[in-house]
């Protein structure tokens, strides 16, 4: 994620579309407890609301206002000037890398799920069954392909260098898989025709993917978790430490599960 990150935060100039357009109202400015909460559409957007329509928001005491944002660039300097009090959208690198790039502060509250980059297959169920020479796609993006190729170090499956960002990184391949590097979104469709793909969660869902098709996927060691983020005087805000136990409760893990048919993975806390 980090390298095509910087690009896009020093130069895109995408626009935000608001489900739900207010300032903030966190309790740390006013004694309201509403919470004005950025969020990508998918799965944090649907997260969000699924918090408020099974009653826990309420049962909280909370009232929960969810601004939808279209990019990924928006959303942490939208959270910095105050137009939201939170966000859910990104994981920590990210943030980590927004906040050297902009001098700003932003800080993670902690955990919420994980939508992995996982090796699929079609031909094979599981990685023994891989054969030597099997054929494997990898996203040809900067970010997703190195996280690809650590993924696949981390299974013992090659061996990268330091900063992994392309198949010429490989120092080490002995069972001599062949890498085919192609568009991301192409990814779930070359599991016709190659032994195996790696694909992201977006274009895993929309093509219909399933856990049972993965035989290799990131864990609750990843560092890609997404993170509910807020401003540093928030962060032991009592409504935003509040809305983060209702992300990462029980009734909501059990519905992430079932909800992305294991695409998306809950932060175990506790």
């Amino acid at each position: 994620m980090i390298r095509t990150t910087r690009s896009r935060l020093i130069g895109a100039t995408t626009v935000v579309a608001a489900s739900a357009l207010a300032l903030a109202g966190c309790s740390s400015s006013d004694d309201s407890n509403t919470l004005v909460v950025g969020a990508t559409a998918v799965p944090a957007a649907e997260l969000v609301q699924f918090v408020i329509d099974s009653g826990q928001a309420e049962a909280a005491g909370l009232t929960i206002e969810i601004t939808e944002f279209s990019d990924y660039v928006t959303p942490n300097p939208a959270l910095s000037e105050g137009s939201t009090d939170v966000n859910l959208f990104q994981h920590e690198p990210y943030l980590n890398l927004y906040n050297e790039d902009s001098g700003d502060d932003l800080v993670s509250v902690g955990q919420v799920y994980l939508p992995p980059l996982a090796l699929y297959s079609k031909t094979v169920d599981s990685l023994d069954a891989l054969p030597d020479g099997a054929s494997i796609a990898l996203p040809n993006d900067a970010s997703n392909e190195a996280r690809a190729l650590l993924l696949l170090e981390a299974a013992g499956l090659i061996e990268v260098t330091d900063a992994p960002s392309t198949v010429d990184d490989i120092e080490s391949n002995p069972r001599g898989f062949e890498f085919v590097e192609i568009d991301a979104a192409s990814l779930p469709a070359a599991l016709d025709d190659k032994d195996a793909s790696i694909v992201n969660f977006s274009f895993a869902s929309a093509a219909g993917l399933n856990s049972d098709l993965q035989i290799l996927s990131e864990g609750q060691e990843s560092i890609y978790f997404n993170i509910l983020a807020t401003r540093a005087e928030l962060a032991d805000d009592a409504n935003v430490l509040a809305f983060y136990d209702l992300l990462t409760s029980e009734e909501t893990q059990a519905w992430i599960i079932e909800q992305y048919n294991g695409l998306v993975i809950p932060a175990e806390v506790g």
